[in-house]
C-alpha cells in the first residue's frame, strides 16, 4: 500500500482524532465515515486493534506500508526496548524534524519542503525526507530568498506551537540543532507502540 493521498477527514474521522490537521467537517461528524457511521458498531479483535494502532502512527508519519515495515525490521535489531528504538527513529526522520522546529505547517508540507531541496544538514543539501538525523546534525534553510520565505512564512503560523525539547531553533538564523535523541516522555503520548510490535509479532 502506498502513502495515504486520500481525503484527510475520512481518516481523523476513523480513528476518532486529529491524524490530519482537523477541519468544520471533522467537528461537525465526529463519528466513523460512511452512511452507517453514527451507530456502526465494529467487532473489536486483538488484531483489529493492533492494527489501527499501526494504521495510525503510519498516517499520521505519512509513510508507506513497505516504508513503515523496513523501519520496524531495522529497529528491532537494535539495542534497547524496540517500540520505543522504532518510535525514536520516526521522530528522528528528517522531515518530521523540519515539522517540530515549524518550519512547515504539517509532516506532508516538510516532507515537500525537504524534497524540493531547501534544508541543508551539516551545511550539505539534503532533498530525503527519510533523512535520519543524529545528535549534534545543524538543520538549516538553505540561503536562498524561495526558502527563507517559505520557512518564515511558516514560522509565522506555527508561532504559538513550541518546539520539541531535544531540539534548539534560532529562528532569526532558520538554524536548529539536534541535541539529543527524545525520550519517550517527549513523544506522542497517544500512540502505543507495544501493540504495534505484538501486531508485527504475529
Amino acid at each position: 500500500m502506498s502513502r495515504y493521498t486520500g481525503p484527510t477527514t475520512r481518516i481523523n474521522r476513523r480513528f476518532g482524532q486529529s491524524i490530519f490537521p482537523p477541519n468544520k467537517a471533522f467537528e461537525r461528524k465526529p463519528y466513523p465515515p460512511g452512511v452507517h457511521g453514527p451507530r456502526l458498531r465494529r467487532r473489536v479483535t486483538e488484531y483489529s486493534i493492533g492494527l489501527n494502532e499501526k494504521q495510525k502512527l503510519r498516517f499520521m508519519y505519512g509513510l508507506s506500508e513497505k516504508q513503515f515495515r523496513l523501519l520496524f525490521e531495522k529497529a528491532k535489531t537494535q539495542r534497547g526496548v524496540t517500540g520505543e528504538v522504532f518510535m525514536q527513529m520516526l521522530e528522528l526522520r528528517l522531515d518530521n524534524v523540519v515539522y517540530l522546529l515549524g518550519l512547515a505547517r504539517t509532516r506532508s508540507a516538510a516532507r515537500q519542503f525537504v524534497a524540493h531541496g531547501h534544508i541543508r544538514v551539516n551545511g550539505k543539501k539534503v532533498d530525503i525526507p527519510s533523512y535520519a538525523c543524529n545528535p549534534g546534525d545543524e538543520v538549516e534553510v538553505r540561503d536562498r530568498t524561495s526558502s527563507k520565505q517559505l520557512a518564515t512564512r511558516s514560522l509565522e503560523e506555527t508561532q504559538y506551537r513550541a518546539v520539541a525539547p531535544w531540539l534548539t531553533m534560532d529562528e532569526s538564523l532558520l538554524r536548529a540543532q539536534v541535541n539529543r535523541v527524545p525520550t519517550r516522555e517527549e513523544m506522542d503520548p497517544s500512540i502505543n507502540e507495544q501493540l504495534i510490535v505484538e501486531f508485527y509479532s504475529r
